[in-house]
């Protein structure tokens, strides 16, 4: 072929198209593939934003019916989950056709279709070969199942189905306590479904720092979330009247059947690198399927990976960061991700968010630590707002002060945890945060104020 490109992008979700647009920047010939109609991959199209959409809205709704007479205000509000439905997905179609026009501008090739490595240097799109210098595997994740349970996506549904959903189910199963299962549990539930969760641990949110999973426990039950910890889903029937949900306490025995109108699959997800052509190049995998790379290259020759396809957490924006070192990479600059720095969110009602060591990584691990906690309600801003569920909470050396990890559980946790993730960037102390100034009234001096509590002089409670 007469045109060979310098790199092609396999998949068009965050790691991929950051890549791609990343590499058109440096000058380099690019293209990205993607097996959709559209880019954005799960992240945009089926996940984290169309599940923010629905979650800000139901939040809306649940301010106005529950909240609004606390604060001097009445107010009659309906639902329409299909005008939900819609507008949501108008969010969605500006953000994929915003990214077509991003591709344009920095002269990426968008080829449809689905990408296979069929030889060095070498990738076949639907019969159609394409050559290029640098092959980039940025395919992603799918819905981790669970045996002998079918996933129709109309009663028994994933991620995807839970967003789709025309009505309301009077009851809901969520099937695991993580951050999907949580999230989307907490739309359904605040229109009206009883929702329970039946996690296989005893606690919600597991890898969190202990303190935020008893928290988030607690607010949630408050909410009238149900939990079911401690147990195995081992079936799902489906009868006459909706499904029976069986299940047996994760040990073994003690069963117990729960019935529902909905249930929503949400274990974790897998790898996505089936008929990629990885034996092709004999690209490694470990035993559960993720790519195995160093300084994202992969064990062939000029084949890169990134994002949930390789180890890691499964994060549209660790993808982000992943995809653009691979692409300075590539155009030979010294391309790179800060491993500890990558924070996480759970955009439930509070917000949960975390960055860094959680208490007990650090206990296991013999480091020497000091934390400051601040309450939620002892901050001005939150009382005024009626938001003082939560705390915010860092951890420091004990000897040097440098902050190791920050845990907020309350409003706006998912934007206040970015002053931390600064803070650890450059390698500040507790005490740095502490000595700068923060606007008053605002939520944020929870955090100074946590910090401030790590040497024991927090002011404001």
């Amino acid at each position: 072929m007469s045109d060979i490109y310098d790199v092609i992008i396999i998949g068009g979700g965050p790691g991929g198209y950051n890549c791609a647009i990343r590499a058109g920047q440096l000058g380099l010939k690019v293209a990205c593939i993607e097996t959709r109609k559209t880019l954005g991959g799960t992240c945009l199209n089926v996940g984290c934003i169309p599940s923010k959409a629905l979650l800000h809205a139901t939040e809306l709704y649940e301010t106005a019916t529950n909240d609004f007479e606390a604060m001097g205000m009445k107010a009659s509000v309906e639902f329409d989950i299909p005008e939900m439905i819609k507008a949501k997905q108008k969010t969605v179609d500006g953000l994929t056709s915003g990214i077509e026009f991003l591709f344009k501008k920095n002269n990426v090739d968008h080829i449809r279709g689905f990408g296979k490595i069929v030889g060095e240097g070498k990738v076949e799109v639907d019969g159609k070969l394409y050559e290029t210098k640098n092959i980039v595997i940025a395919t992603g994740s799918e819905v981790a199942t669970l045996p002998n349970i079918d996933i129709d996506e109309k009663q028994i549904v994933s991620s995807t189905g839970a967003l789709e959903l025309q009505k309301v189910p009077g009851k809901m199963i969520v099937i695991g306590g993580g951050v999907i299962g949580l999230e989307l549990g907490s739309v359904w539930r605040r229109l009206g479904a009883e929702v329970t969760v039946v996690e296989f641990l005893d606690t919600i949110l597991p890898g969190s720092d202990g303190e935020i999973q008893k928290q988030a426990l607690r607010t949630l039950k408050k909410q009238k979330m149900k939990f079911e910890l401690g147990r195995k889903v081992t079936a799902v029937e489906k009868t006459k009247s909706g499904l029976t949900v069986k299940t047996e306490a994760s040990a073994g025995g003690k069963e117990k059947d729960l019935e529902a109108d909905v249930v929503l699959v949400c274990i974790g997800r897998r790898p996505f690198t089936k008929d990629l052509g990885l034996d092709v190049l004999k690209v490694a995998t470990d035993k559960r399927g993720f790519i195995e790379t160093d300084h994202f290259k992969t064990t062939a020759n000029n084949v890169f990976a990134i994002g949930d396809c390789t180890t890691g957490p499964m994060l549209a924006h660790k993808a982000e960061e992943e995809g653009v070192a691979a692409a300075e990479i590539i155009a030979g600059k010294a391309g790179h991700v800060n491993y500890g720095v990558i924070p996480g969110v759970v955009y439930t009602s509070p917000e949960i968010a975390s960055v860094g060591k959680t208490e007990e990584e650090l206990k296991a691990a013999g480091i020497p630590y000091k934390k400051g906690k601040f309450p939620f309600t002892a901050n001005s801003r939150a009382r005024c707002n009626h938001e003082t569920d939560g705390f915010a909470k860092i951890l420091a050396h004990a000897e040097t002060d440098e902050i190791l990890g920050a845990h907020i559980i309350g409003a706006l946790a998912g934007d206040l945890i970015h002053e931390v993730c600064v803070a650890m960037e450059f390698g500040a102390a507790s005490e740095d945060i502490a000595r700068t100034c923060h606007a008053h009234p605002t939520v944020s001096e929870a955090v100074r104020q946590a910090a401030m509590d790590v040497e024991n002089w927090a002011m404001q409670m």
